[in-house]
């Protein structure tokens, strides 16, 4: 199995953990009264079930952009241009003459 794919789906285990420890937290703390909500109802296994498969994909998303970005090569030199900032100078108000009519 290529390294690349081995580590998305690693990631994407991570992020499922996460994701049912965030949905048992939000359940257990009563944020907004969810848990009321969802025991209330009868499809509130459908909402738990959504709740879990969207935070899989944001924290196996974010996990996956922490992973590759943590990969980057310090070659010793770094990027971006090394560009002076000129401070310019703030306008001021200045008072009008003003003529009477």
């Amino acid at each position: 199995m290529p390294q690349l794919v081995r580590l998305y789906i690693v990631s994407i285990a991570i992020g499922f953990a996460l994701a049912l420890a965030f949905t048992a937290l939000l359940l257990a703390l009563d944020v907004g009264t969810l848990r009321h909500l969802v025991t209330a109802t009868r499809g509130g296994w459908i909402a738990v079930l959504m709740l879990v498969v969207f935070h899989t994909i944001l924290f196996s998303g974010v996990q996956f952009g922490i992973r590759i970005m943590l990969m980057a090569r310090k070659d010793g030199r770094g990027g971006g241009l090394r560009q002076r900032i000129r401070p310019s100078p703030a306008p001021a108000m200045a008072p009008a003459a003003t003529r009477q009519r």
